[in-house]
């Protein structure tokens, strides 16, 4: 187990980073919520590393003062004598932990001379046992570790960036696969793209030993790649090369920069793992570009734009005729159809053809099992949902796409510990994603977590106020965005929103959907709520229905005779859907 339980609100997840970083630097183990497995319990898992920790380090902040998480953790710390508390912004703990010494960070920027860190220094070494080996003698006999950072776009072009993010993202796969270097998640790297790189701050905060950083300038059938491998301390340069090659020669120039990383630090490639990281998927460099700019069009979508969605389709079926053997390509068309057809009814085909194709290829395809777990959960076959979704997040745990699936998939299964532990994954991984802030707010509630429900519907209002100054034609975004309103209690905004949705997108169905849910959860308006579900029931795809059925905000209004009329139609729908769905199969 850890010596250090690092506990914090979400807001202050940089600060998190930054103390577990530096901790992790002087030799300790340490453990925070971002390390939380797919197989457990959020609770459980929380509670166990919690009572196991040595010394638990708490950052306090406005945001942490009203997290109902944070005051449980502390608590549960001081009751067991293992409390370590900090300020990040200044702000004095709650009651009764403002009567307990805390260190002052606000200021800190790292450096370890600084007054509060040598407080917190102090405290965990008496709480863990004194010294810790150091990190640096802990690195010669465990191997080294790297960041790459997002290789800058010099291509003079935006809607190139997909390309040179593609290609950070491939070279952090590839070096992934050396079982002798730890290697920085992609999404925690993410968090310095467009930044002006201090090489030694990021490696200190991130507690690596090397950064790779570059830039790719790709022009008609022409690509330059530059890359510099940097030690984390000192700053030198390792190993910096330039690549200015045709474009067909990308995946050598990949694996030129992984075997020269490999090389450059005196680490041992085992003959599988130079297998694994020449395995492309494709050979056809087009399939290739294709794939790289449908992913950036899925990850960067807005959650129920379905012309955004048939556009990726589109440009997966490209991929694939030009390479039937692409299993990537495969596995994400799979997964898009999946989704439109189940969620959206928006497509006939619901991913099981490309799935399988994906599986066929390549059986650890992540998405493939993902839409298998999907199905299985369509057709109630519950246990075989939980193991392929255990599977998918196995193999690719730091996933954005599929943690907000099998979030979803417990939500309506009511398992809302489940549900709030991959939403919360989710946003951690794309902060803009305002659909999951608005489903996060949902299941806190329905856990009676009033902190996390706050925090979530304030999330929700922000980033759906920015997608509709871009898209106000957006309904996903103007219903999760009133959802967020109606929690916070500002009716008028409700209003004001839910009549502006009427004039600018008065045909989609998800978004009045929405608006029944809130009406009756929030406002405890429920003819209201019911007028919307009823005037819509008949155009409700089985999906739709069984969302009706498990959805905790429409739990106010169960037992009006109305609804109860509408819950009997539905069943009685799943029910002939079921049976029709077991007939085929044997």
């Amino acid at each position: 187990m850890a010596d250090v339980f690092v506990s914090y609100a979400r807001e202050d997840e940089p600060q998190a980073t930054r103390v577990a970083g530096a901790l992790r630097g002087e030799g300790y183990e340490v453990w925070r919520d971002n390390e939380l497995p797919a197989h457990k319990s959020y609770a459980d898992v929380i509670e166990e590393r919690l009572r196991s920790a040595k010394a638990v380090v708490v950052l306090w902040s406005a945001e942490a003062a009203r997290s109902q998480w944070v005051r449980a953790e502390a608590d549960a710390a001081r009751e067991m004598g293992t409390l370590v508390q900090t300020s990040v912004d200044g702000t004095v703990p709650p009651m009764p932990f403002n009567q307990i010494q805390c260190a002052e960070l606000k200021d800190w920027d790292g450096r370890p001379e600084h007054e509060g860190w040598r407080k917190v220094q102090a405290s965990v070494a008496e709480l863990a046992g004194g010294t810790k080996q150091p990190e640096s003698s802990k690195r010669s006999r465990q191997g080294t570790s790297v960041c790459v950072l997002p290789f800058a776009n010099m291509s003079g072009d935006a809607e190139q960036e997909y390309f040179s993010d593609g290609i950070s993202e491939d070279i952090t796969t590839d070096l992934s696969k050396v079982s002798a270097l730890g290697v920085t998640a992609r999404n925690t790297a993410f968090m310095f793209k467009g930044q002006a790189a201090d090489v030694c701050g990021i490696a200190q905060k991130l507690g690596v030993s090397h950064v790779l950083e570059g830039s790719v300038r790709k022009a008609g059938g022409r690509v330059r790649i530059s890359a510099q491998l940097i030690d984390g301390r000192s700053g030198e340069h390792v190993w910096a090369e330039r690549y200015d090659r045709d474009l067909t020669d990308i995946f050598a120039i990949q694996d030129e920069i992984s075997n020269a990383i490999v090389e450059a630090l005196k680490l041992k490639l085992l003959p599988e793992e130079k297998k694994a990281i020449e395995k492309r998927g494709t050979t056809d460099v087009e399939a290739y570009n294709l794939y790289l700019l449908a992913r950036n069009y899925w990850i960067s979508g807005n959650w129920g734009d379905t012309k955004q969605m048939e556009l990726v389709i589109r440009i997966c079926h490209r991929a694939v005729d030009l390479d039937p053997g692409y299993a990537r390509a495969w596995g994400l068309l799979a997964l898009v159809q999946c989704i439109l057809h189940f969620t959206f009814a928006g497509t006939d085909d619901d991913g099981t053809a490309a799935a399988d194709r994906a599986l066929s290829l390549d059986p650890n395809n992540a998405e493939g099992h993902c839409v298998r777990a999907r199905h299985f959960y369509e057709q109630g076959r519950f246990g075989e949902a939980d193991e392929e979704l255990a599977r998918a997040l196995q193999l690719e745990p730091d996933s954005w796409e599929l943690n907000r699936e099998a979030a979803r998939i417990f939500y309506f299964q009511r398992r809302f510990e489940d549900a709030v532990r991959h939403y919360e994954r989710a946003v951690a991984l794309d902060d803009s994603d305002f659909h999951s802030w608005g489903m996060l707010s949902s299941a806190y509630q329905a856990l009676g977590d009033e902190d996390g429900t706050r925090r979530a519907a304030k999330m929700a209002v922000d980033h759906s106020q920015r997608v509709l100054a871009h898209d106000p034609t957006n309904g996903a975004a103007i219903a999760m965005g009133a959802t967020g309103y109606a929690i916070l209690g500002e009716r008028e905004r409700v209003e004001e929103w839910i009549g502006r949705s009427k004039l600018i997108c008065p045909d989609n169905v998800i978004m009045r959907y929405n608006f029944a849910c809130l009406l009756a959860q929030y406002f405890q308006d429920a003819e209201a709520a019911i007028d919307l579900i009823e005037g819509d029931f008949d155009s409700y795809q089985p999906s739709a229905l069984k969302a009706v059925v498990a959805d905790p905000d429409l739990d106010g209004i169960r037992d009006h005779p109305r609804f109860a009329r509408l819950m009997d139609r539905a069943h009685r729908i799943l029910e002939a859907e079921a049976a029709s769905a077991s007939s085929a199969a044997s």
